[in-house]
């Protein structure tokens, strides 16, 4: 009996000590993640490695990406913020991480893919930028659905001082944002452009003084958060259906869109408040 028991104890210890060993391994090491805003419906991501200014290295995007999935299906969250630290929102990708790599090894391995699904989350992200946004920093703040900045930060693609070019999106984002001319300016010459600079380019939606960005990003997220789930959720997708189509099908993939939200509760409920002069109660359905 003594010794089940024993062996039976040393099993639950031995449980334990793996349970906990999984809970630290899955524990992000390069990210902050907390809940904030009166309602606690904001997620607020913090890139954690301010010794090497953020950079974006593989653990960092996969703990990235594993939390914005995560969060995606949080019925509490209703947005999300990305930001970095005052210095560095994301200097760029960890290069040394990338030097030896070979072109087989990349292209086998479809090297950065993965990247991108940060733009496939459904619920709104900000970026609030800080010091510096280049290269897959850059990148990273661009697949956001809205980028804040600090008046101090600095937006760029500087790949081409290093021997190659941006592999995240960077091209084509700019071009599609800012137009050909300041695409290939941004990207053959590896130039910065002021925070300022970036938002007369369209990257930008707003400027605030550097310590404002974040509560600033923080209360637009609680203002998106405050409607129908559903619906924001449709409009972003109507929104970046405008960066795939042409203007026609944009139109008509729009008008469609439209067209179900008359069979949602949610369209009920926000016009019946609104002639009733009340704040509404959305259902999501």
């Amino acid at each position: 009996m003594f010794r089940v028991s024993n062996i039976f104890a040393k099993n639950v210890q031995l449980c334990a000590n793996a349970q906990r060993f999984a809970s630290t391994a899955a524990a992000p090491e390069m990210i902050k993640i907390e809940k904030v805003g009166a309602n606690q419906n904001v997620a607020l991501i913090k890139l954690n490695r301010p010794k090497a200014l953020n950079a974006l290295c593989s653990q960092l995007m996969t703990e990235l990406s594993s939390a914005l999935q995560t969060l995606d299906a949080d019925k509490q969250i209703g947005a999300i913020v990305i930001t970095g630290s005052e210095r560095a929102f994301a200097a760029g990708a960890d290069i040394k991480e990338m030097t030896n790599n070979s072109f087989s090894q990349t292209f086998s391995g479809s090297f950065l893919s993965n990247w991108t699904d940060i733009s496939k989350v459904t619920k709104p992200v900000i970026a609030a930028v800080n010091g510096f946004a280049l290269g897959g920093g850059n990148e990273l703040a661009m697949m956001c659905d809205i980028v804040y900045a600090g008046e101090k930060a600095q937006f760029g693609q500087p790949e081409v001082n290093i021997g190659t070019i941006p592999g995240a999106g960077g091209t084509q984002r700019w071009a599609r944002t800012a137009g050909k001319s300041a695409a290939m300016e941004i990207c053959l010459t590896g130039n910065r452009v002021t925070a300022q600079e970036a938002k007369d380019l369209g990257i930008v939606s707003k400027v605030y003084p550097v310590e404002q960005v974040v509560p600033e990003a923080i209360k637009l997220g609680e203002k998106i958060a405050s409607q129908s789930p559903l619906i924001v959720q449709m409009a972003k997708e109507a929104v970046n259906k405008a960066f795939e189509t042409t203007l026609q099908e944009g139109l008509h993939y729009e008008r469609r869109l439209f067209h179900v939200t008359f069979a949602t509760k949610d369209q009920k409920e926000g016009m019946t408040a609104f002639a009733e002069k009340r704040a509404p109660n959305w259902k999501s359905e």
